[in-house]
């Protein structure tokens, strides 16, 4: 029964401290699926916390807020693992330092205007190459989340099977609020955590409650937690929310929602519609 699997949203950072935590987002489905009902609010100061997470019993479907994989080109480029978990442990094993100086070769021997190579679902995703390591540091997010993901035994929907109780999907909270609204609704710095964006955190909120987006599940919890969310300027609570309604929507899809013909080195956002090969780049 679906009703017996846990969701997790997970709004994720690569240095995790207690200024900036991983937020949990804990949920399940309800009515039949149609509503996600959010159960809790957590924060993970460590990456030994998050792994804690990941070895939780089943059964569960988390949504995460990073990418999973790298574009097939610039990974065949820089001569890297063509299997995704070999890939993933490989990066992992590498010191920060050389990891950024890999990324910071590649860059350079690109063409000035198309610096940064994208998987297929990035461009109809709008989100960023996972191989930007500022602004945000995505690559930073995939270096240290991926090889948890890999080293944890878990199903990686689109790249690797394992435990069928444990799914990992790609979660990217920027593109099912884009189809709310275009107004921006966070900000790390707290003085720019206006009253504009505050309203636009409730315009999000009021969506997801009524279903008025494309995956049509409605949101649902107790006032204290979506106050919480409205409340939070940084939008991390938010954001882990979304992730979970994501997850809620990929556990009722085939293959949680990944495309059959995905390319498995880079993987796939749930939400986002497949492309014609070819038509993403």
């Amino acid at each position: 029964m679906l009703s017996a699997w846990r969701l997790l949203g997970v709004d994720f950072t690569s240095a995790p401290r207690r200024a900036k935590p991983i937020t949990v987002a804990r949920a399940h489905l309800a009515s039949s699926g149609t509503q996600v009902q959010l159960d809790a609010l957590e924060t993970l100061g460590t990456f030994e916390a998050f792994e804690a997470l990941l070895a939780g019993p089943g059964p569960w479907i988390g949504g995460f807020d990073f990418p999973f994989g790298l574009p097939r080109s610039a990974v065949a480029d820089l001569g890297w693992p063509a299997d995704w978990r070999s890939l993933v442990l490989a990066c992992a094993a590498m010191p920060r330092p050389a990891f950024r100086a890999c990324l910071d070769e590649h860059r350079q021997a690109r063409a000035v205007g198309d610096r940064y190579a994208h998987r297929a679902v990035d461009r109809p995703a709008a989100s960023h190459s996972p191989l930007k390591l500022v602004n945000p540091p995505v690559a930073l997010m995939f270096l240290e989340g991926a090889a948890r993901l890999a080293r944890a035994g878990i199903t990686v929907a689109g790249h690797a099977p394992g435990d069928p109780g444990r799914i990992a999907v790609e979660a990217y909270p920027g593109y099912l609020v884009r189809a709310i609204t275009r107004q921006s609704y966070k900000s790390d710095t707290r003085a720019k955590q206006t009253p504009e964006r505050h309203s636009a955190r409730a315009r999000i909120l009021d969506a997801l409650c009524r279903g008025d987006h494309p995956l049509g599940i409605r949101l649902s919890g107790d006032d204290r937690l979506l106050e919480r969310a409205l409340a939070d300027g940084s939008g991390d609570t938010l954001d882990a929310i979304v992730c979970a309604v994501q997850a809620g929507w990929a556990l009722q899809q085939p293959a949680y929602g990944v495309p059959a013909d995905v390319d498995p080195i880079e993987g796939w956002i749930v939400g986002v519609p497949a492309v014609p090969t070819g038509d993403a780049r």
